[in-house]
């Protein structure tokens, strides 16, 4: 079979860069050996979502005393929150199975294996057929990252260790889980497991939680989860596993999380292994597809979108590559900017930022001022969030008064953080910004606070 484009991996790059393909015009064919939605829709994003939103229930029905209400025998049903939470996925699965139908997308399910290029275009073979493609769009998404830790590799295999995907589809909990990694999916499922009363221990090598995530509300997160009864060991270096728990060595001792389960979430690479990439002779960047600014490879007329390219493994990131990567192929100008890409962390209380911290800024030689803002200034805010300590941030820029980033811990932080990216993208001066009129009451008002401090 003869198409305009083939898509290999059914992720959200993947199926966006196909419909948007389809409805230009072009013939695709989308190749997945899974379901459609790849690991966010599948075993990321929505499903930790979902479980998260059971959590948040049951964690509110349980200290809802101080808002006059008092409820009686509250309990959390593992396996109905699974069960809930595969209802989502198949739902959105179906959703984006019926969109790829109606731009007659050609889905094929079967993994897709790059046999190499001729002059009629691109061949792949999947489930004992050939497609030939003019283009050729990889989507191939990523795996998580399993380290040489003695234990680890084995306790994947015996279920003992968890990844993300175990993690969110266990219908029964542990007693104690240790986590290794604090980072935004370690972070995240240590949230859901300590809401619904787990004994959660994290174990991350620096000194600090959420990576990149702004100093000071990476600080405001660690005292929150450690309300929440979660035990941190940060600067430790995890040097085995046990049946008994996670060896990890702390200035120069070895010491023992004891755990019924482990979750490994050190972080994802980019998947390429096993279906051919090697017989176009690729640029990589470790296991990563090296692309430009219009998501090309080295290969003319091969795209690489979404967690492949290893470059921002979100999966907005991968819609707006998808979207970059089919406008050049129609001849329309685009291309991509890495510097606006909103970023959130789904816990209670959520995280989300968007452009510069301050680190950043400093280390790019930018003069900046920080302005920090009590999310208490909010009337709904304090109406609705019992003790809340959170914050938000704005980096604003001393050469042109423009705001170059903000960043947010608190409720709502990742509905908001949308309308900060286009306040940054507007490069508007702090003079035209306060003229914006917000809604009353929200939490979105503290922007409006910092603007005009």
């Amino acid at each position: 079979m003869k198409a305009d484009i083939i898509v290999l991996g059914g992720g959200p790059g993947g199926y966006l860069a196909a419909e948007r393909a389809a409805a230009a015009g072009k013939s695709v064919v989308l190749i997945e050996k899974r379901a459609l939605g790849g690991t966010c829709l599948n075993e990321g994003c929505i499903p930790s979502k979902a479980m998260l939103n059971s959590a948040k229930l049951y964690q509110h029905a349980l200290n809802s005393k101080g808002f006059g209400v008092t409820a009686d025998n509250v309990e959390i049903h593992q396996e109905q929150v699974i069960q809930r939470k595969n209802q989502v996925v198949g739902s959105l699965v179906a959703g984006v199975k019926a969109i790829m139908d109606a731009n007659q997308v050609t889905v094929v399910s079967a993994m897709g294996y790059v046999e190499g290029k001729t002059s009629d275009g691109f061949i792949v073979r999947a489930d004992d057929k050939t497609y030939v493609g003019e283009k050729l769009i990889l989507a191939c998404g990523s795996v998580p990252v399993v380290p040489g830790i003695p234990g680890l590799k084995e306790g994947i295999v015996s279920g003992y260790v968890m990844t993300n995907a175990e993690a969110l589809s266990r219908t029964n909990l542990p007693e104690k889980l240790v986590v290794i990694g604090g980072g935004v999916i370690g972070l995240e499922m240590a949230s859901y497991y300590a809401m619904v009363g787990v004994e959660v221990t994290i174990i991350e090598m620096l000194d600090k939680i959420a990576g990149p995530t702004e100093a000071e509300i990476s600080e405001i997160l660690l005292r929150a989860y450690k309300r929440k009864g979660i035990k941190f060991k940060l600067g430790c270096k995890v040097t085995g596993v046990t049946e008994q728990g996670v060896l990890y060595e702390q200035k120069g001792s070895e010491k023992i999380a004891e755990a019924d389960a482990v979750l490994c979430a050190i972080g994802r690479r980019a998947y390429t292994e096993n279906m051919g990439l090697e017989n176009l002779g690729l640029e990589m960047n470790r296991s990563a597809v090296v692309t430009d600014e219009h998501l090309r490879t080295n290969v003319e007329g091969v795209y690489a979108v979404g967690d492949v390219n290893g470059k921002i493994m979100l999966a907005h990131t991968a819609y707006r590559e998808a979207e970059v990567a089919v406008n050049h192929i129609l001849g329309i100008e685009d291309t991509m900017d890495y510097s606006r890409i909103p970023s959130v962390i789904y816990t209670d209380p959520e995280v989300a930022g968007v452009g510069e911290t301050e680190e950043s800024a400093a280390a790019k030689g930018m003069k900046v001022r920080s302005i920090s803002v009590s999310m208490n200034y909010s009337g709904r805010y304090l109406a609705e969030v019992e003790r809340g300590d959170g914050i938000c941030k704005l980096i604003v820029n001393l050469e042109d008064n423009t705001v170059v980033g903000v960043h947010m811990i608190g409720s709502y932080a990742s509905e908001i953080i949308c309308g900060a990216e286009m306040m940054i993208a507007s490069k508007k001066p702090l003079a035209e910004l306060q003229k914006l009129v917000f809604p009353h009451p929200t939490v979105g008002e503290v922007i409006r606070e910092a603007l005009f401090m």
